[in-house]
């Protein structure tokens, strides 16, 4: 960045449960499943803990892991494009169910001037069209690899730098030529907290209960978003 260039004030978000109302690649999954690009034995990975989250006797965490372990599973072998022509049917019926709080903090913040940034641990591919259409200026979120024929390795290209959110921020603040004073960020789930920590204004957004703990000791807003209702709890 040229030092006469004033630096961009950035907005971080989360997008799976902040943004999204679901998981992107729950969605992909189901469609990839649906689609018979995935055998039915997919499901069978997932459908005991996603009960048990239904029924609330067993966490979201534990849900989202089994579908992970599904996906990691049966993605080594699948040609790009049907991956990319589920991914677009996902879009497609879901692209706009979004929470009204962050959709309308997205738009706010753009008409401020803010850079949008957005960093996730669901498959790049999708995130980038939907981070596109939610007017993102940079989507962050895992790669993986395709081998000979344009399928899929089964590997994740540098896994470890999307594990760490904090390391994408300082990435993407020096590459980008951003500043973190005035600096937002936005997040549901602990695995969060290394970029909330780092920003100026913290909203912890329908937060799970690790988050939630942690927000009340740092003091940060915390804002529910419920039926057609949104509370400001702190």
């Amino acid at each position: 960045m040229h030092s006469t260039q004033k630096a961009k004030k950035v907005a971080i978000f989360d997008i799976d449960g902040t943004v999204f109302r679901s998981s992107l690649l729950i969605e992909v999954v189901n469609m990839l499943i649906e689609r018979k690009v995935f055998p039915a034995a997919a499901q069978e990975i997932f459908d005991e803990e996603h009960k048990l989250w239904l029924d609330r006797k067993g966490g979201y965490e534990d849900y989202i892991i089994t579908v992970v372990h599904a996906f990691q599973k049966y993605l080594k072998g699948v040609h790009y494009s049907d991956f990319m022509d589920a991914v677009d049917e996902v879009l497609a019926r879901h692209n706009d169910q979004v929470y009204k709080y962050t959709r309308d903090l997205l738009k706010d913040l753009k008409k401020d001037g803010y850079y949008l940034l957005a960093i996730s641990q669901s498959p790049l591919s999708i995130l980038s069209k939907f981070g596109a259409h939610m007017g993102f200026d940079k989507v962050y979120g895992r790669i993986y690899e395709t081998g000979p024929e344009s399928r899929f390795t089964g590997k994740v290209i540098d896994e470890h730098l999307i594990m760490n959110k904090a390391n994408i921020v300082h990435r993407a603040v020096e590459k980008e030529g951003l500043t973190l004073k005035e600096s937002i960020g936005v997040g549901d789930t602990e695995d969060d907290i290394s970029f909330l920590d780092m920003v100026e204004n913290p909203i912890c957004f329908n937060p799970n209960a690790a988050l939630y703990r942690y927000a009340r000791i740092k003091k940060w807003k915390v804002v529910v978003e419920r039926k057609n209702v949104i509370y400001n709890i702190a």
